[in-house]
């Protein structure tokens, strides 16, 4: 519904729609009031409701697809439980963390890379190495229902993961930290750091965003009890796809 109110600029009339957005008057997948719309009901040109409608998309919160309307974007979040999916008692039983976040989701790891080559500075730093030192770089994507919606690059030290099936693109149940196990580097403790922000063009077309979408960025660290880092993950989320979920005991 369009508010009956005359001879209004375009930031006032976004602000008007962001109100109907918030209030459930505009719901989620619902049809935006066009250009033609807002031109009629408060008498403005062209560009004034062009502006107003721009404001929304750079928000994120309308989508518009080429040749459709422009609807409110739904938000149906991956619900990321950190502390369970990062468990001994999940990914030691072989099953993947993925499965923990999506249940009966149609999933899909693709475009898995694994590459060995010499640590940046910035990678053998996570990883307490010594630049230029050997690591394995595991690169895939995630995802869900055909939609990408995260993806993920790990390092590990060469000297652990070399011919071992952290080498491979396959590395079977439980994934990496199973395999870490297998080979006496289980990890005991996880460190995740947090940052959004806006993606760069790769990453749009690599996560197919919709326009005005951050990304979250998780780095998270793997160590044994010992300390010994043996892994470095950086994840890149849709961040209209996730709610990052902790429990904190006190």
């Amino acid at each position: 519904m369009v508010s009956k109110k005359r001879g209004v600029g375009y930031e006032a009339i976004a602000d008007i729609l962001r109100s109907h957005i918030a209030s459930g008057e505009l719901p989620a997948g619902e049809k935006v009031p066009s250009e033609n719309d807002l031109m009629e009901a408060y008498g403005v040109g062209r560009e004034t409701a062009y502006k107003a409608l721009q404001l929304l998309r750079d928000d994120g919160l309308t989508v518009s697809r080429q040749g459709a309307p422009t609807r409110v974007r739904k938000f149906e979040p991956i619900r990321r439980y950190a502390n369970k999916r990062l468990s001994a008692s999940v990914w030691g039983n072989g099953t993947s963390m993925w499965d923990i976040d999506v249940r009966d989701e149609k999933t899909k790891v693709t475009d898995v890379q694994v590459t060995r080559l010499e640590s940046s500075s910035k990678v053998a730093s996570a990883l307490n190495l010594t630049r230029g030192e050997p690591v394995i770089r595991r690169s895939r994507r995630y995802l869900l229902d055909g939609k990408p919606v995260l993806k993920a690059i790990s390092y590990l030290p060469a000297e652990i993961a070399d011919g071992t099936a952290i080498a491979e693109d396959d590395t079977g149940p439980g994934g990496i930290y199973a395999r870490l196990a297998d080979l006496g580097h289980a990890p005991s403790v996880f460190r995740e750091e947090i940052r959004v922000r806006m993606p760069s063009k790769e990453e749009k077309v690599q996560l197919k965003l919709d326009r005005g979408t951050p990304v979250i960025v998780l780095v998270r660290t793997a160590s044994t009890a010992d300390g010994r880092v043996v892994e470095v993950n950086e994840m890149t989320m849709d961040s209209a796809s996730y709610i990052l979920d902790y429990v904190i005991n006190a």
